[in-house]
């Protein structure tokens, strides 16, 4: 049996969406059940917590793999919770959502994975690492000015990235989840192009028929309109670490991780734009 981790956010319902499409009926683990309502009757909820080892060991008990996702400054702590709960409950195999950089950390986002990694290479299970560049669905942020102003703001210049459809990195881990041969893996994942803020720009634009403009802030304006957002601190000055590094070019490239483990290209943010476009308009 497979547990799933993080079902009510991007990746994990995502993977949840297509282990069940195949044909498995996982178990998930969620904090409020009512979340994942539209799991209902074709998965097993357990409620539970990263905080909670209690929780995390009672949710290990007969499962075989499990996908493991968290966020924050609590990751390496809370994913250690995890590995160690798996390992207690003779887990076999640990699929891990990490992030491209974990195996040489120059950022707090990496730093943060790069512990988590650590402590699970360490633990004796069999693992697989996932390591998506930045999200396509993070350009959701820049919704709400989109459409009020026709343009969103952030601090990468002319820096480059190439953004991954979270469906494709599902579809990662889900091959290294159902399938033998992933052990001991790290997969780097991106999408198909490298482009920069003002690309994404003109690919929404022809995807909602509407103009879309990208104006460079600097730090300062960008963190206080994060704080002003209601986000911790802490996350505010790791995310301005890795939009540093965006502009910096250091997050510039390709990655053909998901090609490499599904046998097709990754998807491409004006597909992904096109069936998005609602958000935006």
């Amino acid at each position: 049996m497979i547990l799933v981790l993080g079902s009510t956010g991007t990746t994990g319902g995502e993977v949840a969406r297509q282990l069940i499409a195949a044909g498995h009926r996982p178990r998930l683990l969620v904090r409020d059940p009512a979340r994942a309502a539209e799991f209902q009757g074709s998965a097993e909820i357990v409620r539970g917590d990263l905080d909670d080892a209690d929780s995390l060991r009672a949710a290990m008990a007969g499962i075989e793999r499990v996908y493991m996702v968290s966020a924050g400054g609590d990751l390496p702590a809370q994913e250690g919770r995890v590995v160690d709960a798996a390992r207690e409950a003779g887990v076999r195999h640990v699929v891990k959502l990490s992030v491209m950089g974990a195996d040489d950390p120059q950022i707090e986002f990496s730093r943060w994975h790069a512990k988590s990694e650590r402590h699970l290479m360490d633990s004796g299970l069999a693992w697989t690492m996932v390591r998506p560049g930045n999200f396509m669905t993070n350009s959701l942020a820049w919704a709400d000015t989109i459409r009020t102003q026709g343009a969103f703001y952030q601090p990468t210049g002319e820096g480059r990235w190439a953004a991954i459809d979270p469906a494709d990195i599902a579809a990662v881990a889900v091959r290294a989840l159902t399938e033998d041969g992933h052990e001991g893996q790290a997969y780097a994942i991106t999408g198909p192009e490298s482009l920069s803020a003002a690309e994404y720009a003109q690919r929404l634009s022809a995807a909602i028929g509407k103009p879309v403009n990208f104006v460079d802030v600097p730090p300062e304006a960008a963190r206080g309109a994060m704080l002003e957002s209601g986000m911790p601190a802490g996350y505010v000055d790791a995310l301005l670490d890795l939009l540093a590094a965006m502009k910096a070019g250091h997050m510039d490239g390709v990655a053909n991780g998901v090609e490499q483990v599904t046998g097709r290209p990754a998807r491409t943010f004006d597909d992904w734009a096109r069936r998005n476009a609602a958000a935006f308009q």
